[in-house]
């Protein structure tokens, strides 16, 4: 394969009680098939009780092992998941593009429940310089996740957070059924309709 023939494709990763038909998994999925982009949303097994190793199975199985075409999207606890994906890969890789949403490596005062998920959390210390372009959304009041704990992420990973003014935990519930920043990191050129987000370190 010459350089620059690489297929783009991507996987969208859902989080903890969601589906691939929530939120705005369908609709990111649907902008970037209309750009060319072939796109999964893989359903991560019993998704109210989610199990570490089935859902690292389930993002093995969806991602792989990825290469400069690859395009990963995940919110919430799939960011963790996927974080352990790549941290376990073995010999060389690179990503071409990663989009966390309100990510995190740490527990969740809110949600003690997925203490067991989460344990240890994941050493992240190193995958920034495997991917192209990584991207960090959080919003300025998650109910769920708190800012520090995605500011601490991306801190680890080498990037700022950009902040989603009023996005919550990027639910439906909380209005977001689409969400044109992470097709903005995806395709560069598309239009958002939104101004410059506020950047957070």
């Amino acid at each position: 394969m010459t350089s620059g023939t690489t297929q783009r494709r991507a996987s969208i990763i859902h989080g903890y009680g969601a589906s691939p038909e929530d939120h705005w998994f369908g609709r990111l999925a649907a902008q970037l098939q209309a750009h060319g982009i072939p796109t999964t949303v893989p359903a991560l097994p019993d998704p109210q009780t989610p199990d570490p190793a089935r859902w690292e199975a389930a993002v093995r199985a969806d991602v792989g092992i990825p290469d400069a075409g690859s395009v990963v999207v995940a919110h919430s606890l799939g960011c963790l998941t996927v974080l352990r994906h790549l941290r376990a890969l073995p010999g060389p890789w690179r990503l071409g593009t990663l989009v966390l949403v309100s990510g995190f490596v740490d527990r969740l005062p809110a949600l003690p429940e997925l203490d067991s998920y989460i344990g240890d959390g994941c050493d992240v210390v190193g995958l920034g310089g495997r991917i192209g372009r990584l991207t960090v959304l959080r919003s300025d009041a998650d109910p769920y996740v708190p800012t520090g704990h995605t500011d601490r992420l991306a801190r680890l990973l080498g990037v700022s957070t950009e902040v989603v003014p009023g996005a919550g935990h990027f639910l439906a519930s909380d209005g977001v059924t689409s969400l044109p920043e992470a097709l903005a990191a995806v395709v560069p050129s598309a239009e958002t309709g939104h101004g410059p987000l506020l950047r957070a370190g």
